[in-house]
């Protein structure tokens, strides 16, 4: 069953149901679509017996307990009533409102719980993320990126970890622009709570954003999908210090999955805490000095120094395989075939279909580069 987003809007009286089903636990995208195809809406499919549940469930029973169980208890109504009350929005995969660079990644999240506000101008975003045991040359260099970024109008993402997260905020804050923060815990739950007061000034000039359950507490088994979104939420991936083994680095992987641009700052070849960095540099990863570097790597500067607001690119499987595989390092065709595994002649096309979006170049005798 496809992972892609309902075609259709939710109906205005539906978004409480769309609640409930979360705090159900029903956290995929393709579930919901399948309660709404097979009921027509998400209020019908919550009053609807358990033997019509079963069979869209596909059987679950723990996925149908836990359904029976929560609408047994919950009032709808007021489950909504207590998010208005603790300043909580609710964004489904079906609203306009939904981040429009999360919704074009493979089974994006079916609701979000945000505080703060969603604006179209976070379609130019950049996710900004590394260790939390920075040094002072990983701070320096996390708020004057994230500043520099955050002045020329792009959107900071990061997820208010202390270290490199922490930084990029303030920086981005500082500099009267905005930023996102993707919590690894419910939007109730502050963590780490010394970032407490950063994460009311987040919500002040952005938005604190959480796919879990609004009162979740920070497991560790949160934080990889919570690395998901921050590299879905943006154009590209910015690494500040990140050791072998390090959060970061998950980010990357998930932003090399998601057809997202990866950049890291270089360390020293003798540092533990940029020991990833360099790694992912020598792999391919663009290398970053400042905010201007990732500025002109995105195409996102103008003449005014101003970023403009762009639609999504949509890239389909087979141009997302190829595009990342490909660097700033001519690549002849013939490696790229054998690295993804498809066919020649798919393969030239598809590189002719990248160079007239401007996101490849052939650099002659069938040698192409990423811009």
């Amino acid at each position: 069953m496809s992972d892609s987003p309902p075609a259709s809007p939710p109906l205005p009286d539906d978004l409480p149901y769309w609640v409930a089903f979360r705090l159900a636990e029903v956290a995929s995208t393709s579930r919901f679509q399948a309660l709404i195809d097979c009921f027509g809406s998400l209020e019908a499919a919550w009053k609807a017996d358990a033997g019509q549940l079963r069979r869209v469930l596909g059987g679950r029973e723990r996925t149908l307990s836990k359904v029976i169980d929560t609408r047994q208890t919950l009032d709808v109504e007021g489950a909504m009533t207590t998010l208005e009350r603790a300043g909580v929005s609710v964004v489904t995969v079906a609203d306009d409102g939904y981040p429009p660079l999360l919704r074009e990644i493979s089974a994006p999240p079916p609701v979000l719980f945000y505080k703060g506000q969603l604006l179209e101008t976070d379609a130019n975003a950049v996710a900004i993320v590394g260790t939390r045991r920075a040094t002072a040359y990983g701070r320096d260099m996390a708020v004057e990126i994230a500043h520099g970024l955050a002045g020329a109008g792009v959107t900071v993402v990061s997820g208010l970890a202390t270290g490199i997260d922490g930084h990029a905020h303030r920086a981005a804050l500082d500099a009267g622009g905005r930023t996102l923060a993707v919590l690894g815990s419910g939007i109730y739950d502050i963590y780490p709570r010394e970032h407490a007061s950063l994460a009311k000034r987040v919500w002040e000039q952005g938005a604190l954003i959480s796919d879990n359950l609004p009162d979740a507490k920070p497991d560790r088994w949160n934080f990889p999908a919570r690395n998901r979104i921050i590299s879905g939420l943006a154009l590209g991936v910015v690494v500040i210090e990140a050791p072998e083994k390090s959060g970061a680095l998950i980010t990357v992987d998930f932003a090399a999955d998601q057809g997202r641009d990866v950049f890291a700052v270089p360390g020293m070849a003798t540092s533990i805490t940029s020991a990833g960095c360099n790694r992912i540099l020598r792999d391919g990863a663009r290398l970053v000095r400042n905010a201007d570097d990732v500025l002109e790597d995105l195409r996102l500067r103008t003449q005014a120094g101003q970023v403009e607001v762009q639609q999504p690119l949509v890239l389909d499987e087979d141009e997302r395989r190829i595009l990342n595989v490909l660097t700033s390092e001519p690549r002849h065709i013939d490696d790229v075939v054998d690295a993804c595994g498809l066919a020649l002649p798919q393969v030239s096309g598809v590189l002719l279909t990248l160079e007239l979006q401007q996101l490849v170049r052939n650099v002659g005798a069938h040698y192409y580069v990423r811009y």
